[in-house]
């Protein structure tokens, strides 16, 4: 049975690094959102209100950005649109990668080393996703591939 246990943590771990590779692009729309559903709920907008308003300014975060790769050539400006998109995931990357090696390794200094290379991956993921995001936009709308 603990053979088992060991097994469904591992699986558990798995899925979680999974989804956090999957979503990381969508980490800035999310604490945009989030951000902006607490004001709203703040000012008085009910739950439904701050929900709505966080959906809202989620969605047309991540439009922004998809129309800026779209429209916007120069390559070291699509980089730095990438980067602002980069960055939320690296973060997110380190923190979730903290929380799981502090239940498997008691050092410090060990955690805070897989940490750090947890947010590099997650960051070089992120990148290569908003990449081919954006070569695939072009090509569909005949601009310059990056």
């Amino acid at each position: 049975m603990t053979f088992l246990g060991i097994l469904v943590a591992m699986a558990a771990i798995g899925f979680i690094c999974w989804l956090l590779f999957n979503l990381a692009v969508f980490a800035l729309p999310f604490f945009i959102g989030v951000n902006t559903g607490i004001w709203a709920y703040g000012t008085g907008a009910g739950w439904l209100g701050a929900v709505l308003v966080g959906l809202l300014a989620a969605g047309l975060t991540l439009a922004a950005a998809q129309g800026l790769l779209i429209v916007i050539r120069p390559l070291w400006a699509r980089l730095l649109i990438a980067l602002v998109f980069v960055a939320p995931a690296v973060v997110a990357g380190f923190y979730a990668t903290l929380g799981i090696v502090k239940h498997m390794m008691p050092s410090e200094t060990w955690q805070l080393i897989f940490s750090v290379i947890g947010a590099i991956a997650v960051g070089v993921t992120t990148f290569l996703r908003l990449a081919a995001m954006a070569s695939a936009e072009s090509a569909d709308t005949g601009h310059a591939r990056i």
